[in-house]
């Protein structure tokens, strides 16, 4: 059966570790003279991880094996988000049906409606939302507090900014959200040693 893509993260071993990094395209001149500075910020935002896996034998780790080599390298895309961040830290959930108020095609602020009345801090600083599905998704870090009014709207800070345009009613995921990956390298590799112990580690980038 061919493999379609992006596919999901085999979940037999979980994951030991993940470095996030943010990037901005930032360009930024300084004169040697005055030491005056300008800055001057392009569209390019991206998401970037470091994944490690745990020590495992080989019938755990050939799984893994086979998944990374199934990616073909940097052709393929994978869903990855933060494991520990399964729930937000405010009191948003899945459950509240929260949609996209309006369409979006740019910016970094997203306006939701459909959310419980009337909450404070019902999406906090560091909470996870995803937008869209399949190819279209994008995982967004919100920058901070966010209280819902009465009619259970609110205006989102979010990071990086919309690239996808969004339409109007688009449902907002907040529980478990993910981003769509792919590797950051055309090179696959795992290591075995002398107790028969794998190490498998690999690097990956935002698909934008």
């Amino acid at each position: 059966m061919a493999i379609s893509y992006p596919i999901s993260l085999p979940t037999h071993t979980g994951i030991a570790q993940v470095e996030f990094r943010t990037t901005n395209a930032v360009a930024y001149s300084r004169s040697p003279f005055t030491f005056a500075g300008q800055a001057h910020a392009y569209a390019g935002q991206m998401w970037a991880a470091d994944v490690s896996l745990p020590p495992m034998h080989r019938a755990d780790a050939e799984r893994w094996v086979a998944w990374l080599i199934s990616l073909k390298g940097q052709l393929g895309t994978f869903y990855l988000g933060d494991p520990l961040a399964e729930l937000p830290m405010g009191s948003a959930r899945d459950a509240d049906t929260i949609l996209v108020n309006g369409d979006v095609s740019s910016g970094d602020t997203i306006s939701i409606d459909g959310a419980a009345l009337s909450q404070t801090a019902y999406l906090k600083a560091g909470d996870f939302m995803q937008i869209g599905s399949g190819t279209s998704r994008q995982l967004f870090k919100v920058l901070s507090d966010t209280d819902t009014d009465g009619s259970g709207a609110a205006v989102v800070d979010v990071w990086p900014n919309v690239r996808t345009a969004i339409t109007d009613a688009s449902p907002v995921t907040v529980q478990s959200a993910q981003g769509i990956f792919r590797l950051a390298s055309n090179e696959t590799n795992w290591s075995v040693n002398n107790a028969s112990i794998y190490g498998i580690s690999f690097s990956a980038m935002e698909a934008v």
